[in-house]
């Protein structure tokens, strides 16, 4: 393998944030070799997802190692591990499979310090008798981590989620919740002759229009402000800081109403939107939970308990108060 990525792998990260193919952007699990490695050469252990491994191969320009690709499905270090597909028992398997004993003189393995909560480095010794070495964070730090003698400094055990990364990861959220928009699009417009006072074109102008526009804050509250404002929002959990992106948009959308001339003497719409743009945009934004290091797996499930139960309920009610105000006008 060569550590420059191409036009071809710039192209594959581009749709692969866009959620074109994402599940099958994947490489062959196994052993590889960088650059001209032998046997004293380290090995670093990575996930199949093509990303990280991209990552990991373009930051170590210039120098010869092995690199261990772990089946993880095709998911990335960090939600491998906490799913356990990146782990000791694959570990050891692809350790073995690879006939990595033979290749190599050493008995390390270098992992990436994200994929620690999933491996248990004392059954990869057991099992093995390889010992495992947990490198920087970030993939950037490897080439100082290996001049260091394998040692990292305190900023490279620390992982921070700034504004870039936290925008990386809007594309995907987006678009999937605009897709879940365009089927609902019909269904707002269906509302449009439900009781209505006015010929179907002032409908779809007035009431059709506004809802659209209403849910399209609602997704742009949970999939765009709520990752990049993340430090400023208050509170801990994803769902409430979604919650509360959401209660802006209303505002937003409040603003917008009065603009197009909207009256407010309707306050079955008002409470409606009230309800369903907070839930949404708390939906769509606690999904982001399983993509920041702020969390675990087991603190992702508790919010999720909590959280889902709520978000559902007030969909539903707010759903109701929609088509009571097509109902009593």
């Amino acid at each position: 393998m060569s550590s420059t990525l191409g036009p071809r792998d710039r192209r594959g990260t581009w749709r692969a944030r866009w959620g074109v193919g994402r599940m099958n952007y994947t490489v062959e699990p196994g052993l590889y070799a960088l650059g001209q490695p032998d046997s004293a050469s380290p090995v670093f252990v990575t996930a199949n997802y093509k990303m990280s491994f991209d990552r990991l191969r373009s930051s170590l320009a210039g120098r010869n190692a092995w690199i261990l690709a772990l089946d993880t499905n095709g998911i990335n270090v960090w939600c491998a591990a906490g799913k356990g597909t990146f782990g000791a028992p694959e570990l050891t398997r692809r350790v073995a499979s690879s006939r990595l004993a033979e290749v190599v003189d050493h008995r390390r393995l270098i992992l990436p310090q994200l994929g620690a909560p999933g491996v248990a480095a004392h059954e990869v010794r057991r099992t093995s008798e390889f010992e495992v070495i947990y490198g920087p964070v970030e993939a950037e730090d490897i080439p100082a981590f290996l001049d260091a003698g394998l040692k990292a400094s305190p900023s490279m055990r620390r992982k921070t989620f700034p504004i870039v990364e936290r925008a990386a990861l809007i594309p995907i959220e987006l678009l999937a919740a605009l897709k879940l928009f365009l089927f609902a699009l019909p269904v707002l417009f269906l509302l449009c002759a439900i009781g209505n006072t006015q010929d179907m074109r002032a409908n779809i102008a007035g009431f059709g229009a506004f809802s659209a526009v209403a849910l399209l804050c609602a997704i742009l509250s949970g999939t765009v402000l709520t990752p990049l404002a993340l430090p400023w929002i208050p509170g801990r959990a994803f769902s409430l800081k979604g919650l509360i992106a959401g209660l802006a948009a209303v505002f937003v959308i409040a603003a917008f109403r009065h603009g197009m001339g909207g009256s407010s003497e309707n306050q079955w719409e008002f409470l409606a939107w009230l309800l369903l743009i907070p839930s949404f945009s708390s939906y769509l934004g606690m999904n982001f939970t399983g993509s920041s290091t702020y969390t675990s797996l087991s603190g992702v499930r508790k919010e999720m308990r909590a959280a889902l139960p709520l978000q559902i309920v007030g969909g539903a009610v707010g759903f109701g108060f929609l088509l009571a105000s097509r109902l009593f006008p």
